[in-house]
């Protein structure tokens, strides 16, 4: 594993993260969630990436995974990166959801009681709120800083103007912003037209997450919709009338081009992320240890040329998603 820093500051990220944004609430198998970071950890994956509505139920992942910080890891907490983030719909009445400091103030609060931590290694703003002005979600975060909650901030999902104006206020008072968190793939590239070129000029790290599309990017849906699908249970993003013909094809195309190189579909759509010099880390998402070491081995091979990246923008460019 390499571990690469995050923009221009002195804190390096892991090539691969481990989210658990799935599969580690109480409605999963606390041993196999217990196993997998674990693993992760064993094999050089030390950045954990949590947020407050995490589980389901929302709240449960932190839970869960304070208690295996405490009885497996809790000796190599200074070894570890753990961030969590709020911004989305937590609890109900006016004050659970959005960008205000009441909401973002109490959220940290709540996050570190969960997971049983000090503080926090990063803690984001998980989205933009246009109701609240963004000059007092950055204070807030700020305050979380200055009082020892969080070593740094993030932001995620952030407009490119509001994020620059958030990073500016945050400079103005000598807390930078230390990473930009957002979606990238092959099948999600919006970032590359603006994103990337403020991470670049701002000195921030870029951590991408959802790489494989859901699991568009793998070999899941190449033979029809798995009954062990989220598509097929519903959860996240992804329906059913969203695997097209089209899409299948694209993705047919995409895994012998993936074959050629001796690699999965899944770790070829890791590599490609992990090609970009302006990524620091990329969220993966596993449901077992065996999912983890299948992306551990796409580290073997992160390199392309220029004759495989052409082809695969000839494949991309074929689709519309």
């Amino acid at each position: 594993m390499d571990y690469n820093f995050s923009g221009k500051s002195g804190l390096k990220l892991p090539q691969l993260s481990l989210g658990l944004w799935h599969n580690f609430g109480d409605v999963d198998n606390f041993q196999i969630a217990t196993d997998m970071i674990c693993h992760a950890f064993e094999k050089g994956i030390t950045h954990f990436d949590l947020a407050n509505n995490y589980g389901p139920p929302a709240g449960s992942a932190e839970i869960n995974f304070g208690k295996i910080l405490s009885k497996q890891l809790k000796s190599h907490r200074d070894e570890m990166i753990v961030s969590s983030k709020a911004g989305h719909f937590m609890w109900d009445g006016p004050y659970g959801d959005g960008g205000s400091r009441k909401y973002i103030m109490a959220s940290i609060d709540q996050s570190l009681k969960r997971t049983g931590l000090e503080y926090f290694d990063i803690f984001y703003s998980h989205r933009y709120d246009p109701e609240t002005p963004i000059e007092e979600t950055v204070q807030a975060l700020i305050h979380i800083v200055r009082q020892g909650k969080a070593l740094y901030i993030g932001l995620s999902k952030y407009p490119v103007d509001k994020a620059i104006k958030a990073v500016e206020l945050m400079k103005e008072q000598h807390v930078r912003c230390l990473i930009y968190q957002d979606r990238y793939s092959m099948f999600r590239r919006e970032v590359e037209k603006a994103h990337f070129g403020l991470c670049q000029e701002l000195g921030l790290g870029y951590i991408a997450f959802s790489p494989l599309a859901q699991g568009l990017l793998t070999n899941k849906y190449l033979h029809g919709i798995p009954a062990d699908s989220r598509v097929a249970k519903g959860v996240g993003f992804l329906k059913e009338n969203d695997i097209t013909p089209k899409l299948i094809n694209t993705i047919e195309e995409l895994n012998k081009l993936a074959l050629e190189r001796g690699q999965t579909l899944a770790e070829m759509a890791l590599a490609w992320v992990l090609r970009n010099k302006i990524v620091t880390s990329v969220i993966i998402g596993t449901s077992s240890v065996a999912q983890i070491d299948d992306n551990l081995k796409t580290l073997d091979n992160i390199r392309f040329s220029e004759d495989e990246l052409t082809l695969i923008e000839s494949v991309l460019n074929r689709k519309d998603l």
